[in-house]
């Protein structure tokens, strides 16, 4: 049975965010006087979050991933990239070598990381005879069938791991999301196996970047995902879509980020979620 995964919780998480700082008043002098009173310092005291959401994205493209970077960095956002290789607009592809700084410098700063597939595999069924059949769209067998066993899928997964390993020195957090969503009960227990567990979105946390935007506008996508997203919800973006004409992040990203944070919402890695953060007594 085809499923496209997604993952809707609702969870009465409360995290703490930062408050703003407060810029101090500047008042002029008219004579000399007894010493003014220093300002007093801005207040560094955490307000309660009202809900807790998580920012997901997978490659892509990679039109975005420096604008992606240094939003998350100019909120002090973390999020949880999910990597497959994929051919980017720089003409390499997205564990390329030359991705090895990018990637290292999302480590640094505290980000999670999931696999995504490493040739961006979709499934397409299950097969009687215990295969899976799937098609990849990169590496050599690219845009063709190909029958996979539970092991052969599972290595398909550790291939990101290993790579991203090469790369930066670090391990992938243990979870991978399916190109395009699209899981069966086999697949799901052939990451599970393997150590990997399915992290999908909500309904309400898909950004609808791969949409075309004639009719289906940034603007109209930013007014959705403000009005809809709950506290738990998991959202989906990527880092760059080949086909659509007006990129969804350079529009819409700041302005969700912002526009959320005003609504008293804070953000998390999957490493924090219920769902997915290590259970007590694991590594």
């Amino acid at each position: 049975m085809m499923q496209r995964f997604t993952f809707a919780c609702h969870v009465p998480a409360m995290l703490l965010c930062a408050s703003a700082m407060l810029s101090p008043a500047h008042a002029a002098v008219a004579a000399p006087a007894a010493p003014a009173a220093p300002a007093p310092a801005a207040s560094s005291a955490p307000a309660a979050c009202k809900g807790t959401l998580y920012m997901t994205f997978d490659t892509g493209s990679q039109s975005q991933a420096q604008l992606i970077a240094d939003v998350l960095n100019k909120r002090h956002i973390k999020a949880t990239f999910f990597l497959a290789n994929e051919k980017t607009t720089r003409g390499d592809y997205s564990l390329d070598a030359s991705w090895a700084p990018y990637w290292k410098a999302r480590v640094a700063e505290g980000h999670a990381f999931g696999t995504h597939t490493f040739d961006h595999v979709y499934w397409k069924k299950d097969l009687a005879n215990g295969l899976i059949q799937v098609k990849p769209q990169f590496g050599k067998d690219g845009g063709k069938l190909a029958s996979f066993t539970d092991q052969q899928f599972c290595e398909e997964l550790r291939r990101v791991d290993t790579r991203f390993q090469e790369l930066t020195g670090h391990k992938l957090d243990p979870f991978w999301r399916a190109p395009g969503g699209y899981t069966s009960p086999r697949t799901l227990a052939a990451g599970s196996a393997c150590g990997y567990q399915h992290a999908g979105w909500a309904p309400a946390g898909y950004s609808g970047d791969e949409l075309p935007s004639d009719k289906y506008p940034n603007a109209m996508l930013l007014k959705k995902a403000l009005a809809n997203l709950r506290s738990g919800d998991i959202f989906i973006a990527h880092m760059g879509i080949w086909s659509r004409k007006e990129p969804w992040a350079p529009a819409n990203l700041d302005a969700l980020i912002s526009g959320l944070q005003d609504k008293g919402f804070c953000f998390a890695t999957l490493r924090e979620h219920p769902g997915y953060a290590p259970k007590k007594g694991q590594p």
